[in-house]
């Protein structure tokens, strides 16, 4: 006579197998419409953000001393030079670095400007040292005494090859939730391994570590901010490929071996 538990099991077996397909397929909508916010991202970095901060940068290189009438009109995207003095600074380095200058002029004013580093002017200052501070659209971009100039934190930098790197990163982050997101809807019984744990965390750093070491890179040596999407998209998705046959094959190779190891305890107990 079947018992009460064989009776249940079967159907709670197929409730469970009902839910699992509809629980991928609702996972793989959500990530498909959070991938939505990379690619926002991705698209502002490079319509926006990179075109902004490299205009910027050329009209900064641009910019000429400004005249008197200039000053007069109080024009600020014109380079004016002050004469301030150095009331102290701050060299802190460790988890929370700061490198700062407070300086003061004649007419009571006082600012604090920030630093990237200690070298090569910051670290040689003392209070009571008189400095040349250059000023464009309303912030000191350059301190210099004595023949030696160090560029502040607000100095526009050529520098656009890491807002390159951040726009890639979004982007291949978006198509990684896509993909993942794809695969749960096309196949909600078998999308492994487009999963976080292995595939997509190793993925994620893996992506991560492209990105930001091309974006650096690019910046050291100078070349152009378009060889970071041209390098690192290709980088990413051979090493996406390469990682997904590698967990294919080892899936494969642990379901044989568990296949071997079972089956002639079955065959006995048949027997």
């Amino acid at each position: 006579m079947a018992s009460a538990h064989d009776a249940i099991g079967p159907q709670s077996r197929d409730c469970a197998d009902t839910r699992s397909p509809r629980r991928a397929r609702f996972a793989g909508a959500l990530l498909i419409l959070l991938s939505l916010i990379p690619t926002a991202a991705c698209f502002l970095a490079f319509a926006w953000w990179l075109p902004s901060d490299r205009e910027r940068y050329q009209d900064y290189r641009a910019a000429r001393p400004c005249t008197n009438g200039a000053l007069q009109r109080r024009q600020t995207d014109c380079l004016s030079t002050w004469r301030l003095t150095m009331e102290k600074t701050v060299n802190e380095t460790g988890k929370s670095s700061r490198y700062e200058a407070v300086l003061t002029d004649e007419d009571s004013w006082r600012g604090t400007v920030n630093f990237g580093d200690a070298g090569p002017l910051l670290e040689r200052l003392r209070p009571g040292d008189r400095v040349r501070a250059t000023a464009w659209r309303g912030h000191i971009r350059v301190l210099g005494k004595d023949g030696v100039k160090q560029d502040t934190s607000a100095a526009p930098r050529d520098e656009v090859q890491m807002n390159a790197a951040v726009g890639v990163l979004a982007g291949l982050f978006a198509a990684q939730l896509f993909l993942f997101g794809a695969m749960r809807l096309a196949r909600p019984r078998d999308y492994k391994p487009f999963t976080w744990d292995p595939y997509g965390r190793t993925l994620l750093f893996i992506t991560t570590g492209a990105c930001f070491g091309v974006g650096l890179t690019a910046v050291w040596i100078g070349i152009p901010w378009w060889t970071v999407p041209a390098v690192s998209v290709p980088l990413v998705a051979i090493a996406a490929e390469t990682l997904r046959l590698r967990l294919s094959r080892t899936a494969a190779h642990e379901a044989l071996s568990a296949v071997d190891v079972s089956g002639p305890g079955r065959a006995r107990h048949t027997a």
